[in-house]
């Protein structure tokens, strides 16, 4: 079945996490992604092993499987000239750089567009196109630190912590794929492509708009997450059971009677420093000082068949192999086991997305260095003695 995006054509210049990741829900969604890499030794991403004995990158293949690779290199006049040539008939270009190094290298916006008007030209830079600090190179943690999630992680008194995943990329990487998508459909209406701009600072101010908005709104910076939210007086923690750890998110006025049933506690739903008539929490502390010990005394289990009755708002804190063995992320595609032609049977994350008449069909593996570069050129037009003299000149 073809996918929503069938029939698009898709460079993808960037590399590591923020633009290959945008790139590779295109490709999930149906369009066909060229992932334009350095001749040498291709996309930075390629060497982030594993182990120090297995030299696979999980980097590399979640963000890269399901494309087709050319091994390409654009400092160079014969190199520029492919460059150029496979943009005169894309759908989109993607590229994950500062702003101005496109530029430098002759492949910037106003070039491309000239030569496909119809071009989506979409970056995925650090700190924005614009601005005093445009110029700076961001990575995930840059992003994180730099949009103010840090500032929110851990508890009083330790150490602020980055969040344990690439989070900042990830979402930088979504901001980019909704901007193609509606540019995609501004070109359908009027024939005409535009520049895409999504950045890491961007995407984690996006995520944070309710608690920076509480800050802009009303001037208060918000505290440390202290294994809730500070924004939210409610129940709305982590909690230690006996075995490991679980979450109640929020118990509304209607969820109080079954929430204090289930710890078997029915006298603390009179007390009015714990409870009113919207959830709301007078004194978190004296209330947090009664419920730890009681969550301490189950099991996780035991504590998500109880929660689970009372129909609460719970959930267990998963590591990442609870979360490779939960069927409900299978049941809905997000994790899919496949057979991999070399690695075998495993599971590969799959599209976070359903559709109904056009479902994503996540790749299964990831290109080598160049696999498809004579492929992808010879489609281009390119004779079999042009390809040969581009790779004598050192341009593939």
């Amino acid at each position: 079945m073809a996918g929503a995006l069938d029939g698009l054509r898709v460079l993808d210049f960037s590399i590591v996490v923020q633009g290959p990741q945008a790139a590779v829900m295109l490709a999930d969604l149906g369009a066909d992604v060229v992932k334009i890499e350095r001749r040498d030794y291709g996309d930075i991403s390629r060497v982030i092993p594993m182990t120090a004995t297995d030299r696979r990158s999980a980097y590399f293949f979640a963000c890269n499987r399901g494309k087709r690779s050319v091994g390409l290199d654009i400092t160079t006049p014969a190199g520029l000239e492919v460059a150029l040539r496979l943009i005169e008939t894309a759908d989109v270009m993607i590229t994950g750089f500062a702003p101005g190094v496109m530029e430098r290298l002759g492949l910037g916006y106003e070039i491309c567009a000239a030569i496909n008007p119809r071009l989506v030209y979409a970056t995925a830079s650090g700190l924005g196109a614009q601005g005093p600090d445009a110029y700076r190179k961001g990575v995930d943690l840059v992003g994180q630190a730099v949009g103010g999630l840090i500032s929110t992680t851990g508890q009083d008194g330790e150490f602020p912590t980055p969040v344990g995943a690439v989070i900042a990329d990830s979402a930088g990487g979504l901001t980019v794929v909704i901007g193609i998508l509606a540019a995609l459909l501004h070109r359908e209406r009027t024939g005409r492509g535009q520049r895409v701009d999504g950045s890491l600072l961007g995407g984690q101010i996006w995520l944070q708009a309710s608690e920076i908005s509480f800050y802009l709104a009303g001037g208060r910076n918000s505290e440390r997450a202290n294994r809730g939210h500070a924004l939210l007086p409610a129940i709305y923690r982590v909690f230690e059971t006996k075995d490991g750890h679980l979450v109640i998110a929020g118990v509304s006025a209607r969820e109080q009677a079954g929430f204090f049933r289930a710890i078997e506690r029915p006298d603390l739903a009179g007390d009015p420093r714990f409870m009113s008539a919207t959830g709301i929490v007078t004194d978190l502390g004296a209330l947090f000082a009664e419920l730890e010990p009681i969550f301490r005394a189950l099991t996780t289990a035991e504590w998500v068949e109880r929660l689970g009755k009372e129909n609460q708002r719970f959930a267990p804190v998963n590591d990442y192999k609870a979360v490779a063995e939960y069927e409900q992320a299978y049941a809905n595609g997000y994790l899919r086991r496949v057979e991999h032609p070399e690695w075998g049977p495993m599971s590969i994350v799959g599209s976070p997305v359903l559709l109904s008449e056009t479902p994503a069909e996540p790749g299964i593996t990831a290109p080598e260095l160049g696999q498809h570069t004579e492929e992808v050129l010879l489609a281009a037009g390119y004779s079999w003695e042009e390809i040969a003299g581009l790779r004598e000149r050192g341009a593939i």
